[in-house]
């Protein structure tokens, strides 16, 4: 059924178009157009009211919301009740995040994946396995003791959702190049985090295929005068990208702002790292039998680790804006086209403009998400 959106300041990922409507058919953008040239016998669907219309968010690292880890809860309803909880701020597409478990773990993670996405389940775009190959001298929150070598088993695994996208975080120096270049082959994107990866190696991996790095700074070699580190890599090269955390928790606002302006345009990318007490009253959960608490927005375990974020995507925007002195627009871009280009959906995801999936996210004036649309469904 055609209907519209209109009286609003529409964003398209590249352009604010003021005084503009949008008219959707069925789960597609149809056209982007000036509201007096909006056809009369076209239904309205919302009526902005002078505010604000942009794309989607995309989150690439949603460990949990709603009151529910992934980890913890491997079902459609679980994928679901985690993406409902992140809609409220925006997010209308996100990949639910496996920390580090067992191949058994891993497969029923996929399975629930891939029917979530075969019930139409609203925002779920595919799989990030966050570990298990990781090196343990990094490995954060993660359970080390679970940690692997990617062999036979493991690349099976990995290349075995066969709906939507898959993202891969390794430490790439625990590897080989050829798999590496196996595994994207496959069209698995990878990712770097939770690694020893000096400057050289880091740059093998991503002339091997690698073109990700995950959540930047935290789990990584640092960048020092003499050796670049993992972070020197991941603001030298041209053609990756990096998720960056916007709490003020995981790195300092300087940090961030100064990574940012080192990256090209497109290769900072907003990410979450959300946790289950995103959405949710309770603050506390389980992540390996170990009790996690989200105080004053930080989420730490007994060692004062941080164990992922209370943050949510429109928070992460504002704080991005703060942080990085970057506009509005930029901020939205960073939450929007940068994660779809990163994970190849930008010919689907990111804009609002014809042939697009009619996945948007209403704001006022303030920026406050108002209301969201999945796939043409408000």
């Amino acid at each position: 059924m055609i209907k519209s959106i209109i009286n609003g300041h529409v964003f398209n990922g590249e352009t604010l178009l003021k005084d503009h409507a949008v008219i959707i058919d069925g789960d597609k953008v149809v056209q982007v157009l000036p509201q007096e040239q909006l056809p009369a016998n076209i239904e309205v669907d919302f009526d902005l009211k002078g505010n604000y219309l942009v794309p989607g968010f995309i989150d690439l690292q949603v460990n949990g919301g709603g009151g529910v880890m992934f980890n913890n809860e491997l079902t459609v309803e679980g994928v679901r009740t985690i993406a409902n909880a992140h809609r409220q701020y925006g997010t209308t597409g996100l990949l639910p995040t496996l920390i580090t478990d067992s191949y058994d773990v891993m497969r029923q993670a996929i399975t629930a994946v891939t029917q979530a996405i075969q019930e139409g389940v609203p925002g779920i775009l595919g799989v990030h396995l966050e570990g298990p190959f990781l090196n343990p001298e990094r490995k954060g929150a993660h359970a080390a003791e679970k940690f692997c070598v990617i062999d036979e088993q493991g690349f099976e695994i990995i290349t075995s959702l066969k709906v939507g996208k898959t993202l891969i975080t390794i430490a790439p120096e625990l590897t080989t190049t050829p798999m590496i270049k196996r595994i994207c082959d496959t069209g698995v994107v990878v990712s770097a985090g939770h690694t020893g990866a000096d400057y050289d190696q880091t740059c093998e991996a991503l002339e091997a295929g690698l073109t990700g790095f995950t959540h930047l700074y935290n789990a990584m070699t640092p960048l020092q005068s003499r050796a670049p580190g993992m972070v020197g890599a991941a603001l030298n090269d041209e053609h990756s990208w990096f998720g960056i955390i916007a709490d003020g928790f995981h790195m300092h606002p300087a940090a961030f702002r100064v990574a940012v302006a080192a990256k090209q345009q497109g290769g900072a990318i907003l990410v979450t790292d959300a946790m289950s007490t995103v959405g949710a009253s309770d603050k506390s959960f389980m992540l390996d039998g170990e009790t996690i608490y989200a105080i004053d927005g930080r989420c730490t375990n007994a060692a004062g680790s941080l164990a992922g974020s209370d943050l949510d995507m429109n928070t992460a925007i504002k704080n991005a804006m703060k942080f990085a002195r970057v506009d509005w627009t930029e901020a939205v871009r960073m939450a929007t086209v940068y994660p779809a280009q990163a994970i190849g959906i930008a010919d689907q995801f990111g804009y609002i403009k014809p042939g697009y999936q009619a996945s948007f996210v209403s704001l006022d004036a303030n920026q406050n998400v108002t209301g969201t649309w999945i796939n043409g469904e408000k």
